[in-house]
């Protein structure tokens, strides 16, 4: 059974352009699929989702477009945390908190506090994240422990890696990472946890994925012999 679905979430600008509307209209519009997605893994009994919302890459974007996407996070969380403590969903964020506006800190906070008892779904939104960052920062944790010697480097296993990245320690490594907007790459996603993970490309862009489409990706995941390289 699938305990762990991530999602990297391509093509909301180009969806808004295809359609001569603003590319900012994408981002707004990608919401009901991360509606979809969460409502999706519910029905399904997955109990994690993580989805890749702001790459630390992003921040090259325009000012216009970054204040945007943070104005329209904050106001999406605010308005849904009522209905995910009442379906039974957790909130994380996982990224570099240093990287946080100084105007979502306090809602990422409120939201992870609100959700912390919550045990159908974790929802992990990857937030100024990125896939090397995340290695690094658990790579100088680690080093910092060796210069202390508290741990001998003959002592260091890929659990001490694990247990110092920004996800969780217990949550489980994907099993299914799907992404949209034709695009055949990870860009800087969960690299560590994804050694054998499945991937499934859809042609479309993130703001057309339905419920039909995570079927028909859940149905292609079931069909598959994963052998972890035995």
């Amino acid at each position: 059974m699938m305990q762990h679905l991530a999602c990297v979430m391509d093509g909301n600008r180009r969806w808004a352009t295809s359609r001569g509307l603003p590319t900012l209209f994408g981002h707004k519009q990608g919401v009901d699929a991360v509606k979809t997605v969460a409502a999706f893994c519910l029905k399904r009994g997955i109990p994690h989702l993580s989805l890749y919302t702001f790459s630390l890459e992003n921040f090259k974007r325009s000012f216009e477009e970054k204040s945007y996407l943070f104005n329209l996070i904050d106001e999406v969380v605010q308005q849904v945390t009522h209905d995910l403590v009442e379906q039974g969903v957790r909130i994380r964020f996982i990224g570099d908190r240093s990287f946080f506006p100084e105007s979502l800190q306090t809602t990422c906070a409120a939201i992870e506090q609100a959700t912390a008892h919550a045990t159908r779904l974790e929802l992990n939104i990857l937030f100024c994240y990125g896939g090397r960052q995340e290695i690094l920062s658990s790579v100088k944790k680690i080093a910092h422990e060796v210069a202390a010697g508290t741990l001998l480097p003959d002592e260091i296993t890929q659990d001490h890696i694990q247990q110092n990245l920004w996800m969780p320690p217990h949550t489980p490594d994907p099993d299914l990472i799907i992404r949209t907007g034709a695009v055949h790459r990870m860009s800087n996603f969960l690299l560590f946890q994804s050694a054998y993970s499945e991937l499934i490309f859809f042609d479309c862009m993130w703001p057309d994925m339905t419920e039909a489409l995570f079927e028909q990706a859940l149905e292609e995941f079931n069909q598959r012999s994963r052998r972890f390289g035995a």
